[in-house]
């Protein structure tokens, strides 16, 4: 099957079977567990014992083979075998003074290479972006565009030259229609790159989710982890979120909005967030019909709706007058657009006590106070039913075991059997500091607008300060740190590494969109501008043509891959399409 190979054991020892157990590179503190038992050699080493078994290919495997008599260890073997390949494992004794056993790893036949698929995705979508590139720079040359005047609508090509090219000698034709003057360089207000930022991690959030090719790299970390791509997505959404309720708020209070017109709008949107996360995206419909019996409270949906409610009604409250135009004045200017805003620091950093006080002080029936790891095999076994510690234990307590997430990353390698929740309740407390920091990005946006070089630099900073205190937190260690990096507790770690992180994309994709220009941020700005609609679609239409089909052979990557890349390729096309038609669903 996908993501395995084949291992032949041959004991060819006469006197003794052996107990083959296998152990994942990736499980922390894991106990060895029972493969196969292979059985003695019948004397005659034409007739050797024998045994089949499938071994995993995601990550580097320890095999350990232990004699039936007296249990004792005979080898320990690390390996990282490849995906359909055919291996044979030896066992023998070389000495029969000193019965000294050898173990000898053999490859039969040697395994595909399954990453073939990406390169050569990867050239088609460079391929399809030249021809793009090409086109744009085709487009400058006067006589092509010339006939393109003549052979389409002068209107509509004008339109088309204006959003996409930039505008030409004819601003007359600009300034009389009020779309083309929405999107003139000149008068063009809304930043382009937040959008680009938001519509980058959707579209690799609906590719990771649609299945990423089925490769493991595209999957979550079983617990805590290396930072690749899957749990860097909905971080980076809601730091994005924090960004755009600082531009947005303000834009609504500068316009003469009240804040309690504001503040209903807040509560409004929030509710219907919850509202689509509970009811139209939950993955406890397999389990039968939606019904309070398996209905699944928490969801990526309602925590957003949760964090938004908190981080722009706390931005609202406190908000004043004059700040951002820089009336106001502050003992310290390098800190004009943090010191105003003193009391929601305040209210954040109370936050996090909560979170760590719950956290590492809070008695759980049966675990040790302050535990962080992922119960099951993990820790050597000795704490099975302690997933997640305080924050799995708060969910059962007061959701319930069936109103939580059945399938958690931690059961696939740890071995887990209790359900736990990675949007549950307590990690919701770091999720609205991970908006919090993206609505401090908000800030330097509006305090230092068109200051490109001032806005940058503070990005930078707040990077730097937020990767200190990642280094410090986790020790730069994936296991060893005081508390380590784990996206499924939403650990403080965790949200300042990816803090650290969003401030330098942010920095890298404002300036090519917003300072030089040198790219409009298609085609990840089209969903960007369309995200709840692409979210909530990508997952209502998942399981229907032409976003999923049945394979010819289901244990292939590639035609996995195949099958991803179009239904998000498909979302990306219809978000272009419903811009141009200037259709926008908004919450």
């Amino acid at each position: 099957r996908m993501d395995q190979a084949l291992l032949l054991v041959r004991n060819e020892l006469p006197a003794q079977g052996l107990r083959l157990a296998a152990r994942s590179g990736a499980c922390h503190q894991c106990l060895y567990q029972l493969l196969a038992f292979v059985p003695p050699s019948n004397g005659s080493l034409s007739e050797p014992g024998t045994v089949v078994v499938m071994v995993d290919t995601q990550r580097p495997l320890a095999l350990q083979l232990n004699g039936s008599v007296g249990d004792r260890e005979l080898c320990k073997i690390q390996y990282h075998f490849g995906e359909f390949g055919n291996y044979s494992l030896v066992v023998k004794t070389l000495s029969t003074s000193t019965k000294t056993v050898s173990c000898d790893l053999v490859i039969n036949e040697g395994p595909i290479n399954s990453y073939l698929p990406i390169l050569f995705a990867f050239l088609v979508y460079m391929g399809i972006l030249a021809i793009l590139i090409a086109g744009h720079l085709f487009m400058k040359i006067d006589p092509v565009r010339s006939w393109v005047y003549k052979k389409l609508n002068p209107r509509e090509t004008d339109r088309l030259i204006n959003s996409e090219l930039g505008s030409p000698n004819t601003t007359d034709s600009v300034s009389s229609d009020p779309t083309l003057r929405l999107w003139s360089p000149a008068s063009r207000q809304r930043l382009r790159s937040l959008d680009t930022f938001r519509g980058l991690s959707l579209i690799i959030m609906v590719f990771v989710n649609y299945g990423g090719g089925k490769y493991w790299f595209f999957k979550h970390e079983s617990w805590n982890g290396k930072l690749y791509c899957p749990s860097s997505l909905f971080s980076r959404f809601v730091f994005i979120m924090g960004t755009s309720i600082s531009l947005s708020l303000s834009s609504m209070l500068k316009w003469g909005s009240s804040k309690r017109k504001v503040l209903g709008k807040i509560l409004w949107r929030s509710f219907l967030l919850i509202l689509l996360g509970i009811i139209v995206v939950n993955p406890n419909y397999c389990l039968g019909p939606l019904s309070w019996d398996n209905l699944r409270i928490p969801g990526v949906l309602q925590r957003l709706g949760f964090t938004y409610l908190v981080v722009a009604a706390l931005e609202l409250l406190f908000t004043r007058a004059g700040a951002e135009s820089g009336i106001l004045e502050t003992p310290y200017p390098a800190l004009q657009d943090i010191l105003p805003y003193w009391p929601q620091w305040i209210f954040i950093l109370m936050l996090e006590m909560i979170w760590l006080c719950l956290t590492f002080l809070l008695p759980v029936p049966g675990c040790p106070r302050g535990y962080l790891g992922p119960g099951g095999i993990g820790d050597f076994g000795n704490y099975p039913n302690c997933t997640g510690g305080a924050a799995g234990y708060i969910d059962r307590l007061l959701l319930g075991e069936n109103h939580i997430y059945q399938h958690p990353s931690s059961s696939v390698i740890y071995q887990t059997t209790m359900p736990y929740d990675p949007e549950g309740i307590l990690g919701t407390i770091n999720t609205i500091v991970m908006a919090f920091l993206g609505l401090q990005a908000g800030k330097i946006i509006l305090f230092y607008k068109d200051q490109h070089k001032q806005i940058m630099s503070r990005f930078v900073i707040w990077s730097i300060v937020m990767g200190i205190i990642s280094a410090i937190l986790t020790k730069c260690s994936k296991e060893e740190g005081f508390i380590p990096i784990n996206k499924n507790l939403w650990s403080i770690s965790y949200v300042t590494t990816m803090s650290c992180f969003a401030f330098i994309l942010l920095l890298l994709i404002y300036y090519l969109v917003d300072v030089k220009r040198l790219w409009s941020g298609a085609p990840f700005f089209y969903p960007g501008m369309n995200s709840i609609l692409v979210y909530i679609g990508h997952e209502v239409f998942e399981n229907y043509f032409p976003f999923k089909w049945k394979m010819q052979d289901s244990q292939s990557h590639a035609e996995h891959l195949i099958q991803n890349l179009t239904a998000t390729t498909l979302w990306v096309i219809i978000s272009f399409l419903l811009y141009r038609r200037r259709i926008f669903w908004k919450i």
